[in-house]
């Protein structure tokens, strides 16, 4: 089966203007792009036959290429990286099993999370959707209500049944937990959603065409589009084998990624 990844990379972003261009400096003090970071993590998945860059920024475009990165332009009204991952589909001529959709905020993302996610998509038919979980020990969860105490948002978390579909995304912390836990604690309650995406082709073309609801709407997430048409997402847990992991959603999130490279030796 023929994998693609698309690296989704809009300059414009609310919270954070011109965030794939951010600098991020490594253990060696080499310093690279958030956008560079995200596509050498991409070219570290074993089993994937193309990955692109989708933007609609000629800076960015501009950047991807000087480091080697193939690009393919997309329109600046796509509403979300599922969309914009959408039109590079259709863009390539839809010739792909399986399209990955690696957020370009995500450089830490460890290149088997995204191998046992298409094994995951691939050994259940039933499922449309597929999305890694990682199960948050005390620190990660403590992270998480720090941030949401100052108002930020740390990450999204995941609720889902038994047989890990998928029930509900959010950025408040799910499900409710009423104390901290201590940051040595290696069980919780609560999943990390981790920001990776594999769709089945049928399902990511026809994304564009339904009209977000309510709960992608007041979340700000576009899974929940899928949840709220009733396609099925499965939930797939990963591990993180000893490897810290955090998405770049805040200009304060630059200083915590970097530490967390230094410490791992992340050059």
């Amino acid at each position: 089966m023929s994998v693609l990844v698309a690296i989704p990379a809009r300059f414009a972003s609310t919270r954070y203007p011109g965030k794939p261009l951010v600098e991020l400096k490594g253990a060696s003090g080499a310093s690279k792009s958030l956008i560079q970071r995200s596509w050498e993590a991409a070219c570290a998945v074993q089993g994937v036959d193309r990955v692109v860059v989708a933007t609609d920024d000629d800076r960015i475009r501009s950047a991807a290429e000087a480091f080697g990165a193939e690009v393919v332009m997309t329109s600046s009204d796509c509403a979300n990286g599922t969309e914009r991952c959408a039109e590079v589909l259709d863009a390539l001529g839809g010739d792909f099993d399986i399209v990955v959709n690696l957020q370009g905020d995500a450089p830490l993302t460890p290149a088997w999370f995204v191998e046992e996610l298409i094994a995951g998509l691939r050994a259940d038919p039933m499922s449309e959707v597929a999305t890694p979980v990682l199960r948050c020990d005390g620190r990660a969860l403590n992270g998480f209500l720090d941030d949401r105490k100052a108002g930020r948002v740390g990450g999204t978390t995941a609720v889902f049944t038994k047989d890990n579909h998928a029930l509900y995304f959010s950025k408040e912390v799910i499900p409710y937990t009423p104390a901290r836990y201590p940051d040595t604690a290696t069980q919780t309650p609560v999943f990390h959603h981790v920001g990776v995406y594999a769709y089945r082709p049928s399902a990511l073309g026809a994304y564009p065409r339904w009209p977000a609801g309510p709960l992608e709407q007041l979340e700000g997430l576009e899974q929940l589009r899928f949840i709220e048409h009733g396609h099925r997402i499965l939930c797939v847990e990963v591990e993180s084998r000893g490897r810290q992991f955090w998405e770049l959603n805040n200009p304060e999130d630059v200083a915590r990624i970097e530490a967390m490279m230094a410490q791992m030796g992340v050059a």
